[in-house]
């Protein structure tokens, strides 16, 4: 084989290998990118459920509170009724 063509197929053979490596970058880019979108949409959804989960707690804390208050008032009554110091 004469030189030129020894040097024409090494400049081949680089210029295909320098091809699969930008193939290969962009696929890694590509990859990257889906990965970080798929993190970023994970991480929205659990901040929605954890905001949803805060809301729902929060309400039954409410709820619970208005139910104590309620018996405690209806203890009150009781006890003056009892007592007979209700102003019925």
């Amino acid at each position: 084989m004469s030189s030129a063509q020894q040097n024409f197929n090494a400049g081949q053979t680089q210029g295909q290998t320098q091809v699969k490596a930008e193939e290969f970058v962009q696929s890694t880019k590509e990859t990257a990118s889906a990965a970080t979108d798929k993190a970023n949409a994970a991480a929205n959804t659990t901040g929605q459920t954890a905001q949803q989960n805060k809301d729902e707690s929060a309400g039954f804390l409410q709820q619970t509170g208005e139910q104590v208050k309620n018996m405690a008032q209806g203890a009150v009554d009781s006890v003056k009724h009892t007592l007979g110091m209700d102003k019925k």
